[in-house]
Formats: C-alpha cells, structure tokens, sequence
C-alpha cells in the first residue's frame, strides 16, 4: 500500500523506488499484486506516464488515511512523547491562516508553553529546506521526495452564498442555472480570468467556466464578498465551515459538490522525529478534521431543494 502511494504521489515507478530504497522492479511487483489481491486496475500504464484509473484515486485516498493511522500507532508505541520545545516556523495559505489557524494559536500556546511560533501565510509554494520552514500545509499532492507528506483530512468544493442574496435572487438547482446570478470568482495564478468551478455529476467530475460580475485573486476576498451578499462563489469546505455553520452562509447545489484537494502537513525528512513538529501536526489535524465536519452535514440545508 506505501509502495502504491508513493507511485501514484510521484507519478512514477522508478522515482518511487529510489524514493523507497528498492528496486523499479520491486516496486512494480508490489503493486501488480496489490492489484491482483484487489481484482482492479490501480493505474493506466503507457511507456510514456502512469497515471491512476478511477479506482485507484478511490484507492488512494483511502490508503493515505490507513497510513497515516498506522505511522501515527507507530508512533505513539515506539518514542517518548517529550515536550515539544524551542521556535518553529511554519508556512500556510493565507486564507487558511487567516480563518482557521489564527483564532486556534491561543489554544496552541496554552497547551504547548515551550513553542514559540513564527507563521507564514502566503499562497506561494515555497521550498522548506532552502527557506529554512520547519512545516506547511499543503492541498493536493506533494511531489518533492525530500519532504514527508502526513494526510489530515479529504475537503471538497462548496457552492455557497449568504442567505440575502438568495432570499432576494433564489437559488440555482443546476449549475446551469448560474448563467442568470451574480457570480464571485477566483483569480488563481497567472490565468489572467477566473479559475473553473468544479461539479460532480454522477461519477465525472466537471470543470465549468461561469461569467462572474467580481473576480479576486485571493480566497479570502471572495469569502469576503460572498458573505457581504454579492453573489454565489465556490470554495473550500475548510474556509466555508464556520460560516456555513452559524447560517452567514448558505449551500446551493449540494447535489453536485465536487471532491476538493486533501490537506497535508508537509515537512523535511530531518524532522522526523521532532516533538514540534509532531505536536503541531496533531494540532492541525484535530482543527481541520472539526472544520471539515462542521462543513459536512450543511447539505440537508441547501434551499435550492438538491441536499
């Protein structure tokens, strides 16, 4: 199962193995009977990429969690659990530092007396080792095999607006019907328009570009406007949950929320057995799984009659 999840992280039978300490042959022995015993396709194998089958997307996340229950067992049987001391710097999305790890460091602090902080919030990926950060939180998969990946929990993407909006304008059923209301996007990148909004219908997954009347070039300002009551906008659970959860904001087309990137906290392979970085990762974990599950059950509520 490691061996499948490195494969698929690095998008390659050879660099996994090297990552691994094994051999490319191994590695591919591995996962040919990790399929076998399975009775399905985890990748689609050409001479030039590997690429995961639909079920082995399926497959993955669900052995990332597996894994990283097992490596956290492991832990927690073989190391003493030394208080955590001494400066840690950490690194994460400027709206996800902003609204979820912000109002929780008080709580940090108390419990961890000997830590002091230096965060970063920025959108930019940066190099840990060349920029000297001890963690980050990451979304989606993280390809550089000098760095540790620990799995804290799946989001999805949420179609959202504040109740009076949609008191005064209704709501979508489909997202076809977002052509006839005020839509709030996000400027990722240098794409120079909107990202894509992101559906499920069925089992494919749906890339759709909506004309937006504002545009923003950070999640944070299009949470911002949406709660102000400018129009209907996508974002991530995380960043939706306490909004969602106090009724600042509404769900609309439940029906068709799309998986979104899993949050990983990310660190150098030196810091492996560091209590810092243990704590911290605990930490985070515990607070976005509870914003995950607070933006979990809202699609009961959707007033567009589809949850």
């Amino acid at each position: 199962m490691a061996t499948f999840v490195r494969v698929a992280e690095r998008g390659s039978f050879t660099r996994a193995a090297n990552d691994l300490g094994i051999s490319r042959a191994q590695a591919s022995q591995q996962v040919a009977s990790l399929e076998k015993r399975l009775g399905v396709r985890l990748f689609d194998r050409t001479t030039r990429k590997v690429a995961l089958s639909n079920d082995g997307a399926e497959y993955l996340e669900r052995s990332r969690r597996i894994l990283a229950e097992v490596a956290q067992a492991d832990e927690a049987m073989s190391r003493t659990r030394e208080r955590p001391q001494g400066r840690l710097r950490v690194d994460v999305p400027i709206a996800f530092g902003r609204n979820l790890l912000i109002p929780a460091l008080p709580e940090f602090l108390r419990r961890y007396p000997g830590l002091a902080l230096e965060v970063r919030c920025n959108d930019r990926v940066v190099d840990l080792l060349e920029e000297k950060v001890d963690v980050a939180l990451r979304f989606g998969p993280v390809r550089d095999g000098r760095l540790i990946a620990r799995p804290l929990c799946t989001t999805r993407w949420l179609t959202c607006a504040a109740p009076a909006y949609l008191a005064a304008r209704g709501a979508p059923r489909d997202p076809a019907d977002l052509a006839g209301h005020q839509c709030i996007g996000y400027l990722a990148g240098d794409a120079g328009r909107p990202r894509e909004w992101r559906f499920r219908k069925g089992k494919a997954h749906v890339k759709q570009r909506v004309a937006c009347v504002l545009a923003f070039d950070s999640a944070e300002s299009v949470l911002s406007a949406g709660l102000a009551g400018a129009g209907i906008f996508q974002t991530n659970q995380l960043l939706a949950a306490r909004a969602l959860h106090t009724g600042a904001l509404q769900q609309v087309l439940a029906d068709y929320a799309d998986e979104g990137a899993p949050a990983s906290i990310v660190y150098p392979a030196s810091a492996r057995q560091s209590a810092a970085v243990r704590v911290f990762g605990d930490f985070m974990g515990r607070l976005l799984r509870d914003y995950a599950d607070r933006g979990a059950g809202i699609a009961a509520k959707d007033p567009g009659g589809t949850g």
